[in-house]
This record gives C-alpha cells, sequence and structure tokens, in this order.
C-alpha cells in the first residue's frame, strides 16, 4: 500500500509521541513492502533526509508561529496530496488538523486521524484555543474514517464524549541496556541521580518537580531534559525553583545518550498530565527505572503497580527522600518496570496500523460513531 503520514514535525523524530510513532511504525511498514511517505517541517538542519529509515519524506515550510505552525504545515500538506498524488490511506496525526480531513476525502483518499490527548486541558492554550480544540475533536470525529487512541483512557474519553468508537494502538517500549561509561562526559554514576525528561509546559509539571525536590534533603543530583520553545517565562520559573543540585542540560538530542540517562537513573519522574500513552514514560519503562509520576490514568494505565504516584510538590518531596531511604524496594520496582515493558511492542503496533490501513483501502472502515 502507498500509506501518507501527515500532521507532525515528522522524522527524524526528535521531538514527541506523534514523531516517535511515525517513525517507529514507518521504518517497520517498508520493511513490510509498503511504501510509506511522511510530510515534514524543516528542522534547524534543513530539510528531513530523504528517503529517511527507507521512508520517502516530503518537507514543507511552516509558520514559525505556535498557534499556526501546525495548522499551516497540515494545510500545505493536504494541498500537495489534493495536487500531486493519491495514498491508499492517509494517516493524520492530531486533532487540531481536522479542518483539512475534507479536502483529503474530496481527493478520494480514505483517512484515519490519530487524536491526541486532551490537548484542551493544556495551559498554553488561550480561551481561543481551548475552543477551537473542543470544536476539533467534533470534526475530527465527524470527518475520519476512523479513528485512533494511543491509551485506553483516549478510547474511553472518545467513547464516552462522542459515542465513537478508536482503534486502540499504543506505543511500543524500547528495551534499553544500561552502559554507565556513556555518561562519563556528564560526571554522571550509574543509579545516582534523579531524572525529568519533558518540555517546560505547565500540564508537564516540571516546576513542582523542582520545586518538591529544591524541599527535599535528596543527597542524589536531579538531572532535568528539556526546554520550552514558546514558554520563556515558564522556563524562568522552573529554573528559578531549583537549587544548586538541580542540573538543567536543555534538549539532548542525541538519542544514545537520552537512552543512557534513562537507563542509569535512580528514579525517573514523569510529570506528563493530559496526553495519551507517553513515549517518555515508556522509554523509561523498557530502560527499567523506578518511576515516580503524576497520578492520572494514562500514567497508571503504563504503570501499573510498578509507579508511585503523585500530584504536589509536597508528594514529590515525599517520595523523593523515601526512595533514597530505601534503595533496594526503589531498585526493585525499576526491575517490576522493565517487566511491564513487554505489553507495549512496536511490531505489534504495526501490524495494528497496517490492518487498519489496508481496511481504510478497501472500504471496509465504518464510521467511527456508534450512533
Amino acid at each position: 500500500m502507498r500509506i501518507a503520514m501527515i500532521g507532525t514535525r515528522g522524522v527524524p523524530a526528535r521531538y514527541g509521541g506523534f514523531e516517535t510513532c511515525i517513525e517507529e511504525v514507518g521504518k517497520r511498514l517498508v520493511a513490510d513492502g509498503h511504501e510509506v511517505t511522511v510530510f515534514c517541517r524543516r528542522g534547524p538542519d534543513g530539510p528531513s533526509p530523504d528517503p529517511y529509515l527507507g521512508m520517502r519524506t516530503v518537507t514543507l515550510p511552516a509558520l514559525r508561529v505556535r498557534a499556526g505552525e501546525t495548522l499551516s504545515h497540515t494545510a500545505l500538506s493536504a494541498l500537495y496530496l489534493m495536487v500531486r498524488e493519491r495514498p491508499d490511506a492517509a494517516i493524520v496525526f492530531n486533532a487540531a488538523n481536522a479542518p483539512f480531513l475534507p479536502l483529503l476525502r474530496a481527493r478520494g483518499i480514505p483517512v484515519a486521524t490519530h487524536v491526541d490527548g486532551l490537548e484542551w486541558r493544556r495551559g498554553k492554550w488561550g480561551r481561543w484555543g481551548k475552543t477551537y480544540y473542543l470544536r476539533a475533536e467534533r470534526w475530527a470525529v465527524r470527518w475520519s474514517d476512523a479513528l485512533i487512541a494511543d491509551a485506553q483512557g483516549i478510547a474511553d474519553y472518545y467513547l464516552e464524549k462522542f459515542d465513537a468508537r478508536t482503534r486502540l494502538l499504543t506505543y511500543g517500549a524500547p528495551r534499553i541496556s544500561a552502559r554507565p561509561e556513556a555518561l562519563e562526559e556528564l560526571g554522571l554514576s550509574a543509579r545516582g541521580y534523579h531524572l525529568v525528561v519533558a518540555r517546560f509546559e505547565p500540564e508537564n509539571h516540571v516546576a513542582e518537580i523542582v520545586e518538591g525536590y529544591a524541599a527535599s534533603d535528596a543527597s542524589l543530583p536531579v538531572v532535568v531534559v528539556g526546554d520550552a520553545p514558546y514558554a520563556a517565562s515558564y522556563r524562568a520559573r522552573v529554573r528559578a525553583a531549583g537549587d544548586d543540585r538541580v542540573r538543567f542540560l536543555g534538549s539532548v538530542w542525541d538519542q544514545d545518550l537520552l537512552d543512557q540517562l534513562y537507563a542509569n537513573c535512580f528514579v525517573y519522574w514523569h510529570g506528563h498530565s493530559v496526553g495519551g500513552t507517553n513515549p517518555s514514560l515508556l522509554r523509561a519503562l523498557g530502560a527499567g527505572a523506578a518511576t515516580c509520576a503524576y497520578d492520572v490514568n494514562f500514567n497508571r494505565e503504563v504503570l501499573r503497580e510498578s509507579g508511585l504516584y503523585w500530584t504536589t510538590p509536597a508528594d514529590v518531596r515525599e517520595l523523593l527522600e523515601k526512595s533514597e531511604v530505601d534503595r533496594e524496594l526503589t531498585l526493585a520496582r525499576g526491575r517490576a518496570a522493565a517487566l511491564e515493558a513487554a505489553r507495549y511492542d512496536w511490531d505489534d503496533t504495526t501490524r495494528g496500523y497496517a490492518k487498519l490501513c489496508a481496511d481504510l483501502a478497501c472500504g471496509r472502515e465504518i464510521s467511527p460513531v456508534t450512533a
């Protein structure tokens, strides 16, 4: 089949869950004999490599403003397909891109929308942004041939709110083996630091983690990986909350180094609260990292009994101190997390995408609305 993937920053995967999904699923679809086209935005190093891991890439421009970057790029991607070619199926990532679904369907392209988390809850959006996302969810249900959810919590939300069924296609958890020597350049040792990896946005609760850490008696440093391309004030708040035990690394684009940060940390602190199945959390799972996560159903769905959960800086402080007091129990939680990783496999996810695209191409998929 010829499959188009639209609506993200594209590949290589350097930003978030959608990009990771496209890279992992796309390269496997290519290995199985499908032709995959990924629409990409120009990155800091120029256009995306073409081909990339066997996938064809089409790099198109986008407005470099928070509210218009995704929509402007998806509009151009949809117009490209309207004029240049017709794939057998298209996957549109992010319900915010729903206004462009009628263009694809007018071209005769069957389309599935991979809906995201509860985007309208993100603190970075004002009243108009939240209103737009709430309407976009409804448009995605109305104009998609199928819906994809990456977490049961998201599937439940669309069923309850819209009476709409989704295909549940979770992400995979990479299996990562620890190589402590890879961290020598950072002066870090195995199980010798806490770790936070997140974009600096309010709903990722990086500030609360840093505030709780600064108030604690923790002896191990905390390493914070991430930045905020459109949120200078929140970045300043996070940095102001820390003390000299907090190490801010900024964005880390070296995937091997990032993997080793997960694999060698003592505890991984996960503050994401509005997304579905989060790739950062799955990476920690696959690395066997003991994890303390913000208490929402998406995180409990992934971690189950291997995780500990918090909601306030005071909770963070308490869990930090307890984790360092009982090191053996903390390390045992990491081993339990590694066992949970077996539930998340990219090969299984890819088979699900291939089946969905075949259903779309053959006209077997009905409208996602059940009543």
